[in-house]
């Protein structure tokens, strides 16, 4: 079957988000109102995120189409603008020094969640979902993942819920940690691009901490999502798939582009800034749009046992990306 792969989110396609008792025209006031916000410089990824959350959680999403439609998409040019801020060279370092870190953490948590969902009796398909959506991009690969090991919509819910309510953990989590832990911008980007699940989540993270943090991050964790294609070819070799066919994120290469850009065309230092700041604006609406499609009935639907399989292999990752990162 063929897959396509991305590194956004996919949106939760749990059903509707708007209760019945919230129906009107508050839900789309206050969604409006919110987005407006999200627009001004007061609005960071992380506030971004909880206005979704808080919109989700009391008058719902009144535009569940509209925002699962549009996160990804907005989610993919504003990686491509980061790419302006960033010069070649230091993003191939970054990459490099990042690039050893990738290869044991992505096999490392394959074989983790491996074993460890035979000891919480999962199923096999629900344990490779979201084994591979922590060892890679989240949401983006099980979304490549899924048609090649055949799983159902059931499976697909449970492994995006899963990492989605993870996500937002992260978010939140990840730069308080590192100012306590005094992580210098190289550290924290490194450890955010290994050890959170989706883009859109590392990159506001690392956004809250530095804009050097910020590069490094969006450079480790897009080399880190090219992962997507062998892993979703070796999985239909080991779950006996034939005729599966992957393709590169698009997007990848506008951001390598944008990179090249800002490093070899001076022409572009006079709009590149500006594409910059936009890019952060998108990438506060995307958290924002994120957020308010992550209901109860997404957050419910997860269940005990595979939510305590992605929270074991997301809270080894974390701690041992983190150990190393900082001994060496």
């Amino acid at each position: 079957m063929p897959a396509t792969a991305s590194v956004v989110p996919a949106a939760p396609t749990l059903g509707p988000q708007k209760p019945p008792a919230a129906a009107g025209w508050l839900p789309k006031v206050a969604f409006g109102l919110l987005l407006a916000f999200c627009l001004t410089p007061w609005a960071s990824p992380p506030v971004a995120l909880a206005l979704g959350l808080v919109l989700a959680q009391t008058l719902g999403n009144p535009f569940p189409a509209f925002t699962k439609k549009y996160t990804a998409r907005l989610l993919q040019f504003s990686v491509i603008g980061l790419g302006f801020g960033l010069n070649a060279h230091a993003a191939v370092q970054a990459g490099r020094e990042g690039i050893l870190f990738t290869v044991a953490s992505i096999f490392g948590t394959l074989v983790l969640g491996y074993f460890a969902g035979r000891w919480l009796k999962l199923g096999r398909v629900v344990t490779h979902l979201i084994s591979c959506g922590t060892a890679i991009c989240g949401g983006s690969a099980i979304a490549a993942v899924g048609p090649v090991v055949g799983a159902r919509d059931e499976e697909m819910s449970v492994a995006l819920g899963t990492v989605f309510v993870l996500n937002a953990v992260a978010l939140f989590a990840f730069p308080p940690i590192g100012h306590a832990l005094a992580l210098t911008q190289q550290q924290f980007g490194l450890w955010c691009a290994i050890a959170i699940h989706d883009t859109s989540s590392v990159v506001g993270a690392a956004a809250a901490y530095g804009s050097e943090a910020l590069g490094v991050a969006t450079t480790v964790k897009l080399a880190r999502a090219l992962w997507i294609i062998p892993v979703a070819l070796g999985t239909a070799y080991f779950f006996k798939q034939q005729d599966v066919k992957v393709k590169l994120p698009w997007f990848i290469l506008g951001f390598i582009g944008a990179m090249l850009l800002n490093t070899y065309v001076p022409a572009t230092h006079a709009v590149g800034p500006w594409l910059v700041k936009l890019a952060h604006l998108g990438l506060v609406v995307t958290l924002f749009f994120i957020g308010a499609g992550l209901s109860f009935k997404t957050i419910r639907s997860v269940g005990p046992r595979p939510f305590a399989l992605g929270v074991l292999l997301w809270l080894v990752i974390s701690a041992a990306s983190l150990y190393v990162i900082v001994a060496l």
